[in-house]
Protein backbone atom coordinates (compact mmCIF):
# COMPACT_ATOMS: atom_id res chain seq x y z
CA UNK A 1 0.00 0.00 0.00
CA UNK A 2 1.21 3.53 -0.81
CA UNK A 3 0.61 6.70 1.20
CA UNK A 4 -1.88 7.79 -1.47
CA UNK A 5 -3.82 4.52 -1.16
CA UNK A 6 -3.82 4.80 2.62
CA UNK A 7 -5.00 8.40 2.51
CA UNK A 8 -7.95 7.45 0.28
CA UNK A 9 -8.84 4.56 2.58
CA UNK A 10 -8.77 6.77 5.68
CA UNK A 11 -10.82 9.57 4.09
CA UNK A 12 -13.47 7.08 2.96
CA UNK A 13 -13.80 5.32 6.34
CA UNK A 14 -17.25 5.33 7.97
CA UNK A 15 -16.71 2.48 10.43
CA UNK A 16 -17.52 4.32 13.68
CA UNK A 17 -21.15 5.47 13.53
CA UNK A 18 -20.83 7.83 16.50
CA UNK A 19 -17.78 9.58 15.06
CA UNK A 20 -19.23 9.84 11.55
CA UNK A 21 -22.43 11.39 12.94
CA UNK A 22 -20.52 13.85 15.11
CA UNK A 23 -17.96 14.97 12.51
CA UNK A 24 -20.75 15.56 9.96
CA UNK A 25 -22.93 17.40 12.50
CA UNK A 26 -20.05 19.75 13.34
CA UNK A 27 -19.34 20.28 9.63
CA UNK A 28 -22.98 21.14 8.98
CA UNK A 29 -23.55 23.44 11.96
CA UNK A 30 -20.09 25.10 11.87
CA UNK A 31 -18.70 27.67 14.27
CA UNK A 32 -19.96 31.23 13.79
CA UNK A 33 -16.47 32.52 12.94
CA UNK A 34 -16.09 29.89 10.19
CA UNK A 35 -19.50 30.09 8.52
CA UNK A 36 -17.88 30.83 5.14
CA UNK A 37 -15.81 27.63 5.29
CA UNK A 38 -16.70 24.44 3.47
CA UNK A 39 -15.88 22.08 6.35
CA UNK A 40 -13.94 18.89 5.58
CA UNK A 41 -16.19 16.73 7.79
CA UNK A 42 -14.41 13.43 7.04
CA UNK A 43 -11.64 11.33 8.57
CA UNK A 44 -8.29 13.16 8.58
CA UNK A 45 -5.13 11.35 7.41
CA UNK A 46 -1.61 12.17 8.54
CA UNK A 47 0.72 14.34 6.49
CA UNK A 48 4.38 15.22 6.13
CA UNK A 49 7.53 13.71 4.70
CA UNK A 50 7.23 10.09 3.52
CA UNK A 51 10.94 9.68 4.37
CA UNK A 52 10.43 11.08 7.86
CA UNK A 53 12.62 9.97 10.74
CA UNK A 54 10.23 11.55 13.26
CA UNK A 55 6.51 10.95 13.79
CA UNK A 56 4.39 13.32 15.87
CA UNK A 57 1.43 11.32 17.16
CA UNK A 58 -1.55 13.21 18.57
CA UNK A 59 -5.04 12.31 19.74
CA UNK A 60 -7.58 13.28 17.05
CA UNK A 61 -8.56 16.16 14.75
CA UNK A 62 -10.09 19.20 16.46
CA UNK A 63 -13.76 19.91 15.73
CA UNK A 64 -13.06 23.28 14.10
CA UNK A 65 -9.41 22.58 13.26
CA UNK A 66 -8.65 19.38 11.37
CA UNK A 67 -12.34 18.54 10.93
CA UNK A 68 -12.73 21.93 9.23
CA UNK A 69 -9.48 22.15 7.25
CA UNK A 70 -8.86 18.49 6.42
CA UNK A 71 -5.37 18.51 7.94
CA UNK A 72 -4.52 17.51 11.49
CA UNK A 73 -3.12 20.23 13.79
CA UNK A 74 -4.30 22.90 11.35
CA UNK A 75 -6.49 25.92 12.01
CA UNK A 76 -6.86 25.69 15.79
CA UNK A 77 -5.11 26.94 18.92
CA UNK A 78 -3.26 23.66 19.51
CA UNK A 79 -1.81 24.00 16.01
CA UNK A 80 -0.85 27.63 16.62
CA UNK A 81 1.13 26.68 19.72
CA UNK A 82 2.70 23.51 18.31
CA UNK A 83 3.93 25.00 15.05
CA UNK A 84 5.25 28.12 16.73
CA UNK A 85 7.42 25.75 18.78
CA UNK A 86 8.36 23.47 15.86
CA UNK A 87 9.37 26.47 13.75
CA UNK A 88 11.43 27.92 16.62
CA UNK A 89 13.61 24.79 16.75
CA UNK A 90 13.81 24.40 12.96
CA UNK A 91 11.47 21.42 12.50
CA UNK A 92 8.92 23.36 10.42
CA UNK A 93 9.41 26.01 7.74
CA UNK A 94 6.80 28.41 9.18
CA UNK A 95 5.25 29.14 12.60
CA UNK A 96 1.65 28.69 11.50
CA UNK A 97 -0.59 25.88 10.22
CA UNK A 98 -3.74 27.45 8.81
CA UNK A 99 -5.03 25.40 5.86
CA UNK A 100 -3.97 22.60 3.51
CA UNK A 101 -2.44 24.94 0.92
CA UNK A 102 -0.54 27.28 3.25
CA UNK A 103 2.94 26.12 2.16
CA UNK A 104 3.75 24.34 5.42
CA UNK A 105 6.60 21.86 5.30
CA UNK A 106 7.41 19.66 8.27
CA UNK A 107 10.66 17.83 8.96
CA UNK A 108 8.71 14.76 9.97
CA UNK A 109 5.27 13.18 9.76
CA UNK A 110 2.29 14.12 11.92
CA UNK A 111 -0.85 12.07 12.44
CA UNK A 112 -3.73 11.54 14.88
CA UNK A 113 -4.18 8.19 16.63
CA UNK A 114 -7.93 8.56 15.98
CA UNK A 115 -8.68 9.95 12.53
CA UNK A 116 -12.11 11.50 13.26
CA UNK A 117 -13.05 14.15 15.80
CA UNK A 118 -14.66 12.50 18.88
CA UNK A 119 -17.29 14.20 21.05
CA UNK A 120 -15.58 15.87 24.00
CA UNK A 121 -12.20 14.78 22.60
CA UNK A 122 -12.85 11.37 24.16
CA UNK A 123 -12.86 8.39 21.76
CA UNK A 124 -14.13 5.06 23.06
CA UNK A 125 -11.87 2.01 23.31
CA UNK A 126 -13.63 0.51 20.29
CA UNK A 127 -13.09 3.67 18.24
CA UNK A 128 -9.39 3.68 19.08
CA UNK A 129 -9.18 0.00 18.13
CA UNK A 130 -10.91 0.66 14.79
CA UNK A 131 -8.23 3.21 13.88
CA UNK A 132 -5.27 1.04 14.89
CA UNK A 133 -4.84 -0.58 11.42
CA UNK A 134 -4.46 2.86 9.84
CA UNK A 135 -1.77 3.85 12.32
CA UNK A 136 -0.03 0.50 11.88
CA UNK A 137 0.10 1.07 8.11
CA UNK A 138 1.57 4.53 8.66
CA UNK A 139 4.29 3.02 10.83
CA UNK A 140 4.99 0.38 8.18
CA UNK A 141 5.23 2.94 5.37
CA UNK A 142 7.62 5.18 7.32
CA UNK A 143 10.58 2.83 6.92
CA UNK A 144 13.18 5.42 7.99
CA UNK A 145 11.38 6.24 11.24
CA UNK A 146 13.63 6.69 14.26
CA UNK A 147 11.72 8.79 16.79
CA UNK A 148 8.06 9.01 17.84
CA UNK A 149 6.77 11.98 19.81
CA UNK A 150 3.54 11.10 21.62
CA UNK A 151 1.50 14.25 22.32
CA UNK A 152 -0.71 13.32 25.24
CA UNK A 153 -1.28 9.90 26.77
CA UNK A 154 -3.45 8.51 23.97
CA UNK A 155 -0.86 9.33 21.31
CA UNK A 156 1.89 7.94 23.54
CA UNK A 157 0.01 4.72 24.33
CA UNK A 158 -0.97 4.22 20.67
CA UNK A 159 2.70 3.93 19.74
CA UNK A 160 3.29 1.44 22.56
CA UNK A 161 0.32 -0.70 21.47
CA UNK A 162 1.64 -0.86 17.91
CA UNK A 163 5.11 -1.96 19.01
CA UNK A 164 3.74 -4.43 21.56
CA UNK A 165 2.05 -6.46 18.81
CA UNK A 166 5.44 -7.70 17.59
CA UNK A 167 7.56 -7.11 20.70
CA UNK A 168 5.56 -8.06 23.83
CA UNK A 169 6.10 -5.99 26.98
CA UNK A 170 4.13 -4.56 29.90
CA UNK A 171 2.52 -1.18 29.24
CA UNK A 172 3.04 -0.18 32.89
CA UNK A 173 6.80 -0.21 32.32
CA UNK A 174 6.43 2.79 30.00
CA UNK A 175 4.76 5.55 31.99
CA UNK A 176 3.62 8.69 30.23
CA UNK A 177 4.89 12.09 31.31
CA UNK A 178 6.20 15.30 29.79
CA UNK A 179 9.78 14.81 28.68
CA UNK A 180 9.98 11.04 29.19
CA UNK A 181 12.16 9.08 26.76
CA UNK A 182 12.16 5.34 26.17
CA UNK A 183 14.09 3.01 23.91
CA UNK A 184 11.50 0.56 22.56
CA UNK A 185 12.22 -3.12 21.78
CA UNK A 186 11.81 -2.56 18.02
CA UNK A 187 14.52 0.11 17.93
CA UNK A 188 12.29 3.20 17.97
CA UNK A 189 12.79 5.96 20.53
CA UNK A 190 9.52 7.15 22.10
CA UNK A 191 9.19 10.58 23.72
CA UNK A 192 6.17 11.77 25.67
CA UNK A 193 4.93 15.36 25.90
CA UNK A 194 1.87 17.11 27.24
CA UNK A 195 -0.66 17.76 24.49
CA UNK A 196 -0.51 21.41 23.30
CA UNK A 197 -4.21 21.92 24.03
CA UNK A 198 -5.52 25.32 25.14
CA UNK A 199 -6.36 23.69 28.47
CA UNK A 200 -2.73 22.72 29.12
CA UNK A 201 -1.30 25.96 27.75
CA UNK A 202 -3.75 28.34 29.45
CA UNK A 203 -3.35 26.70 32.85
CA UNK A 204 0.45 26.88 32.62
CA UNK A 205 0.86 23.13 32.63
CA UNK A 206 2.68 23.52 29.30
CA UNK A 207 4.61 26.65 28.32
CA UNK A 208 6.36 27.72 25.12
CA UNK A 209 9.71 27.39 26.88
CA UNK A 210 8.91 23.88 28.11
CA UNK A 211 7.90 22.66 24.67
CA UNK A 212 10.86 24.29 22.91
CA UNK A 213 13.30 22.77 25.40
CA UNK A 214 11.68 19.40 24.87
CA UNK A 215 11.70 19.66 21.06
CA UNK A 216 15.38 20.59 21.11
CA UNK A 217 16.07 17.26 22.85
CA UNK A 218 14.01 15.44 20.24
CA UNK A 219 15.87 17.21 17.43
CA UNK A 220 19.25 16.17 18.86
CA UNK A 221 18.05 12.57 18.73
CA UNK A 222 17.68 12.95 14.97
CA UNK A 223 21.18 14.32 14.39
Amino acid sequence: MSFTDLEHEIIGCRKCERLVAFREKVALEKRKSFMDWDYWGKAVPGYGNSNARMMILGLAPAAHGGNRTGRVFTGDKSADFLFKCLHHVGLANQPNSDHRNDGLRLDGYITPAVKCVPPGDKPTAEEKDNCEPFLAEEFNLLNRLKVVLGLGKIGFDSCLKFVRKTHPFKMKDYKFGHGVRYELPNGLTLFGAFHPSPRNVNTGRLSFEMMVHFLEKVKKELE
